[in-house]
């Protein structure tokens, strides 16, 4: 998943609308997007948009974004999306791997109780939009094998530690923000989950969403979240990893396959390769929407 749009679960058509945007992901809303007194009317809405919309191989992937544990609402939220078999969860405001070992066995009872297998549902975590999630950012990882992807938020976390802005006057993150970024690429690698950059705010500014979707390939990130359908494509072409790159990583995983898998260092137009490259050349393959184990036999 290169691109993950934010879509408001009270609007049927603005999530009709995000079906053709060419997102990879739907993130479809019951948090922020919500007023209060809306919630209940997004869940039916999100829930018959689920049974409705297309599903299986080439399709966007759904994810649900609940209200944070906390708020006595995700059960609610819960309970009325989870028949409907959506891909993910996200949940907002995660504070610990505990949380996330609390919400899977929410969504373990409602899957069962719809009759769905038990595990298919899988988790996204916002894990640094609180003091108390950076804190914990450790013990994300083998909490739950639904986990499986990690993102980070810039704006509830100013809201929490009482921060005027998140940015400087240069339009850089400041330090903590910073920091929130990199425990969410050391948290994602730790715990072998996918690590997705946060939302850029001015939908008008495409070179900066470029210059920003850049440095997130460049460190770690596989995706990214977005809040206008525009975004999408930039996000989408940086996230695709070029050509030369994909055939790189071909040839990588074809020498270590013929190699077996006792192989240790090997030879590639003249340079060494070893184990990190492989792990490397796995990352750029799933980019590619490769399996790694895919590869043609080397030549």
């Amino acid at each position: 998943m290169r691109s993950l749009l934010f879509v408001p679960g009270d609007s049927e058509r603005k999530m009709l609308k995000a079906t053709s945007s060419g997102a990879d992901a739907l993130i479809l809303d019951l948090e922020d997007s919500v007023a209060q007194g809306r919630k209940s009317e997004a869940r039916k809405t999100v829930a018959a948009f689920l049974k409705d919309a297309k599903r299986g191989a080439g399709a966007q992937w759904l994810i649900v974004r609940v209200n944070a544990l906390d708020t006595g609402m995700s059960d609610d939220d819960l309970a009325a999306v989870i028949a409907a078999s959506p891909d993910a969860i996200l949940l907002p405001k995660a504070g610990s791997g505990a949380e996330i070992q609390d919400l899977s066995a929410r969504i373990g009872v409602h899957e069962a109780e719809a009759g769905l297998e038990v595990g298919k549902i899988m988790i996204h975590a916002l894990m640094t939009e609180t003091a108390a999630g950076m804190l914990s950012a450790g013990t994300f990882a083998c909490k739950s094998e639904r986990l499986a992807a990690l993102a980070w938020g810039a704006e509830d976390l100013a809201a929490d530690i009482g921060a005027s802005s998140n940015k400087n006057e240069t339009g850089a993150y400041t330090d903590v923000f910073r920091l929130a970024r990199t425990l969410t690429i050391l948290a994602a690698a730790h715990s072998r989950v996918d690590a997705i950059d946060t939302v850029f705010t001015d939908f008008r500014d495409m070179e900066g969403l470029d210059a920003e979707c850049r440095a997130a390939v460049r460190d770690g990130f596989t995706g990214k979240m977005a809040i206008h359908p525009d975004q999408v494509a930039v996000i989408n072409k940086a996230f695709t990893p070029p050509p030369e790159d994909v055939e790189r990583a071909v040839r990588i995983l074809a020498l270590f396959a013929a190699a077996g898998p006792d192989a240790g260092v090997l030879s590639l137009d003249g340079k060494m390769i070893d184990r990190p490259h492989l792990r490397q050349a796995e990352r750029v393959a799933r980019r590619a929407g490769l399996e790694p184990d895919a590869v043609p036999e080397i030549k």
